[in-house]
């Protein structure tokens, strides 16, 4: 079998459901956290309908998760929103704004030229765009929760909002990556379309700045290797896994579809040459 059909994420979510976890939303676990539990986290980055696939297979186990959308047209859909909303998921905003005002205006593109004045006027515009993104999402539907989009290609981390303003000033109750202990809860995310894809990955680490994960999560890590969904699998049946789960998806990377499956897996590995030579320059530079 194929990895990274929708087919293998039912084995997924069969194999966890088997093993007695909970499956919750991000806001769910922020309020009530069960004591065996996974957070379903689907970033909606791009292929907006496979995410409504997902939706549906998951309500047929009677899961239920939450769905971050970014503002874009590759993601940002009004009936489709609605839609999945109304299967009993959590929607949340995928937020992305100081990356698009920093493309949008070429001055903060500059690598090593930027004044305090520029990055407070970039923080403004992001802020203010942030808002009325967020007010657009929620002239839809509920939103407690948002989640960073990691825009591998900008220099700018999204995050950096949250160094000058307050997310709950604006009604939301939660940020995965600063409101989730992962000393307790094991991260695992297709990022990379595999699951061992932190050498790969720029931003979407458990590892945040001011969490220490060298804790049972990581000793799980090494001990165990997470590189296809059979490994999860397998780990799940063998009951490898810990109590608490953030398990993160992008449904556009799963497909039954050959070509679409093919050329999805071309150009993420593309794309892991591209982010793997960031995160280098990333690390020399520390």
């Amino acid at each position: 079998m194929r990895d990274f059909t929708p087919e293998t994420y039912r084995l997924l979510l069969k194999s966890l459901l088997e093993q007695k976890y909970n499956f919750q939303p991000f806001i769910d676990f922020l309020l009530n956290a069960k004591s065996r539990s996974v957070i379903l986290r689907h970033d909606v980055d791009a292929r907006k309908m496979n995410s409504l696939l997902f939706a549906q297979l998951e309500n047929e186990f009677g899961i239920k998760g939450t769905y971050y959308f970014r503002i874009i047209p590759e993601s940002f859909d009004e009936n489709l929103i609605k839609q999945i909303y109304d299967l009993g998921h959590e929607i949340g905003y995928h937020y992305e704004d100081v990356s698009l005002i920093a493309k949008t205006r070429s001055i903060f593109n500059v690598q090593h030229n930027n004044t305090d004045r520029d990055k407070e006027l970039l923080i403004k515009a992001a802020i203010d765009s942030f808002s009325k993104n967020l007010e657009k999402l929620r002239r839809i539907v509920p939103v407690e929760t948002i989640c960073m989009h990691g825009s591998p290609l900008s220099k700018w981390d999204n995050r950096l909002l949250w160094k000058y303003y307050n997310y709950r000033d604006f009604g939301i109750k939660g940020e995965p990556y600063f409101n989730t202990d992962f000393r307790e809860v094991l991260y695992l995310t297709d990022t990379g379309r595999r699951w061992d894809g932190e050498a790969v990955s720029v931003r979407d680490k458990a590892k945040s700045k001011g969490i220490n994960t060298t804790s049972e999560t990581e000793v799980i890590r090494r001990e165990n290797s997470f590189h296809s969904t059979f490994d999860i699998i397998n780990a799940a049946k063998e009951n490898r896994l810990p109590d608490k789960i953030m398990l993160t998806v992008h449904p556009q990377r799963w497909d039954r579809r050959p070509m679409f499956w093919f050329r999805e897996l071309v150009w993420q590995n593309v794309k892991n040459i591209v982010k793997g030579a960031l995160v280098k320059i990333q690390n020399d530079k520390l």
